[in-house]
């Protein structure tokens, strides 16, 4: 058995970086699926693993479709190339929902597999893959009134990849908050929020009553001043700037006790710095992974 990642749309070339860093072969690559001879390692830059592949001779469609039922119910299709033969096999198959998150909703829990066809009469099976969503894509209902731009979206499914969401009361604060989507985002869920920019909010978020601005830098700001001297449930950071710069923010927070949840956007200016990457990867109960609504970024996030 082997084992496939499934590279983020747009980040073939930083999956294969990070793959061949830990020693992995990625010549065999279909699409943007890379598979390999050696198990899973823990690929940030992989919008979806697959666990465990086998390849599969077919003989038709409808062997096919017997095949990936005889298995479990939900499969997700990946069609890079034979997309005609695989549509047949998929319309054989129970329809996955696809149906968008609503806010505060989880992912689903119910086993998702994967395949695709290698060749007419090969396909390439994983029964367990990393991501609920087909091909590690999670749809999330468009929220078009209240947020002032599009990037809650990154917030809210890191909130779904971690599998709990704040609770109302809960102390949020987010850290480089304007215009303010990721305030919005947590007061919308209860949260009372403190926001922490130098610049201004739009001012529909300023004016939510669970929202405090705190004009001033994220890097110079004190714990201790935020609630009181209580620790905060969440700490979220959108900031743009450079990688480096977010460690010793991070280290001020994490060392909070108890210690907030923390959810950080890495983004990158230029190229893709792997080094940095492991960095954040070891810190302690850190994941790093790129979401789907990322772009040239990544998400850390720590605890929960």
């Amino acid at each position: 058995m082997s084992t496939a990642y499934l590279a983020a749309e747009g980040h073939e070339e930083r999956l294969s970086e990070e793959l061949n860093r830990a020693g992995v072969d990625t010549s065999a690559i279909h699409g943007r699926l890379f598979i390999t001879d050696v198990g899973p390692i823990d690929a940030a830059w992989a919008a979806n693993t697959w666990f465990d592949t086998r390849r599969l001779p077919i003989e038709s469609i409808g062997d096919a479709a017997r095949r990936l039922r005889s298995r479990q119910r939900s499969w997700a299709m990946y069609a890079p190339v034979h997309r005609g033969r695989a549509a047949l096999i998929s319309e054989k198959l129970p329809p996955l929902s696809g149906r968008p998150l609503e806010l505060g909703q989880p992912a689903p829990t119910s086993p998702l597999g994967s395949w695709t066809l290698l060749d007419p009469d090969v396909m390439l099976i994983a029964e367990r893959c990393s991501s609920a969503f087909a091909n590690g894509e999670v749809p999330l209902a468009e929220l078009k009134v209240g947020p002032p731009n599009r990037a809650y979206r990154k917030l809210w499914e890191a909130f779904v990849d971690l599998g709990r969401f704040p609770e109302p009361g809960d102390d949020a604060v987010d850290l480089g908050a304007s215009p303010g989507g990721w305030s919005w985002l947590l007061a919308e869920l209860g949260c009372r929020v403190a926001a922490v920019d130098k610049a201004p909010l739009d001012e529909t978020v300023a004016a939510m009553e669970s929202v405090r601005t705190l004009q001033t830098s994220a890097f110079g700001l004190s714990p201790s001043g935020v609630f009181d001297g209580r620790p905060p449930k969440w700490v979220c950071s959108d900031i743009a700037c450079y990688p480096d710069r977010l460690f010793p923010l991070i280290d001020r927070w994490m060392v909070l006790d108890p210690a907030p949840t923390l959810i950080f956007t890495i983004k990158f200016q230029g190229e893709t710095d792997h080094d940095v990457t492991d960095r954040f990867r070891a810190l302690p109960g850190a994941r790093v992974r790129h979401l789907h609504h990322n772009k040239h970024e990544l998400t850390l996030i720590v605890g929960g």
